[in-house]
């Protein structure tokens, strides 16, 4: 661990504080005002990340040409720009847009510069240190930002605001490396470039199939559960929702911790058992009775989860390195793993449209990782690019 590693680790967990609180936030808006839908919170979910999708060859490129703490500083400025306008009492879905575009522009960024603030050996620790702080700021910043949005809303969300400036001026304390990669293609003719060079690789096209299917998942329960809790658990408020999903933030840390001694880079096969842990912890959920029960089938959702994604992160990101770039790895990743969610939430927004409840859709949720875990898992090759 480097003190440019330490560093980034700070702004992390600030900047994704603020994109979890302000979710929270959001959500406390829609929960108080009758006018808003059933559709609303996955359309929420769904405005933030389309940035994910159509920027991705511009931002890949940019984490990739330019000096990686100085995009983070902008991205952390475009955030700040989305909660102006969700204070400002514009419409909700556009400021959490806007975030979702500063949140596309620093993700590449941040996980294309752990190669450059560490060796390779250490790459899978470094990235259980970046995702402990992002799960950390995912415990804190939903159970912060609903607790604000209790209090005042305004307050929350200048909150929040200040926060992202933070952010933003640590990451003027991370080293700048630039490695000065220019393209004379357009943005999408680049990533097709990206996408066609990593699913060369075995490794990489197994990798970025098994995280897609992570995160679709993972994104689809957490909405999910602002529809179960006050159905299964009778539980109504965003604080209640809030911290329920605590213990799976808990679990997801303590996960990213394990992992470094259980699975090595060479050794990223084994994931595919926390995987099967992970779906028949979702069909368990489906089935729970009380909140003591839902606390504890969360937290080792959280706990599975954390050990199944962080070597794939740290695996995509050394394909990229060796290949077409870090950053611009990152960003296909975010491509793939985004398209996967919006499909997800647009599969998610027509089933409860059409009384297709949380429990039916948690269970088909579990179905889903057991199935395609199987389909994968026997298939990976594991082996560095050349």
């Amino acid at each position: 661990m480097t003190r440019g590693l330490y560093t980034l680790v700070c702004a992390q967990f600030l900047s994704a504080f603020g994109d979890n609180a302000i979710l929270f936030i959001v959500i406390a808006i829609v929960l108080k005002a009758p006018h808003f839908g059933t559709w609303y919170i996955p359309a929420l979910q769904s405005a933030f990340l389309v940035a994910f999708v159509v920027l991705t060859p511009w931002v890949g490129s940019m984490a990739d040409r330019y000096a990686k703490p100085r995009v983070l500083l902008i991205a952390n400025l475009i955030k700040a720009l989305g909660g102006l306008i969700i204070f400002f009492g514009i419409e909700p879905l556009i400021g959490y847009a806007v975030i979702g575009i500063g949140a596309a522009t620093y993700s590449p960024a941040k996980y294309g510069i752990i190669p450059e603030l560490t060796s390779t050996d250490k790459l899978v620790k470094a990235n259980g240190w970046v995702e402990g702080a992002t799960i950390s700021a995912i415990l804190f910043g939903t159970i912060g930002g609903a607790w604000l949005a209790d209090l005042s809303v305004d307050y929350a969300v200048i909150s929040v605001i200040i926060i992202y400036f933070i952010s933003g001026m640590i990451t003027y304390f991370i080293p700048a490396k630039r490695k000065g990669t220019t393209s004379e293609t357009s943005g999408w003719s680049t990533l097709m470039f990206w996408i066609r060079d990593l699913l060369k690789i075995s490794r990489a096209r197994h990798v970025l199939l098994a995280l897609s299917l992570f995160w679709a998942c993972a994104a689809t329960l957490r909405v999910v559960l602002v529809a179960w809790v006050p159905e299964v658990l009778d539980k109504h408020s965003a604080t209640d929702i809030a911290q329920l999903t605590l213990f799976m933030a808990i679990g997801i840390i303590i996960g990213a911790s394990l992992v470094p001694r259980l699975i090595p880079l060479d050794r990223i096969r084994r994931t595919r058992y926390s995987a099967y842990a992970m779906g028949t912890l979702f069909i368990l959920l489906a089935y729970a009775t009380n909140v003591q029960e839902a606390q504890a089938i969360l937290l080792l959702i959280g706990i599975t989860g954390g050990i199944f994604v962080v070597p794939l992160n740290a695996a995509i990101q050394q394909a990229g390195f060796d290949t077409v770039g870090s950053g611009s790895a990152v960003a296909v990743q975010n491509f793939f793993q985004n398209s996967a969610i919006l499909a997800s939430m647009a599969i998610y927004t027509f089933a409860a449209g059409h009384g297709v409840g949380p429990i039916i859709t948690i269970v088909v949720l579990g179905a889903v990782v057991w199935m395609m875990t199987l389909l994968v898992s026997w298939r990976i090759i594991w082996r560095r690019p050349r």
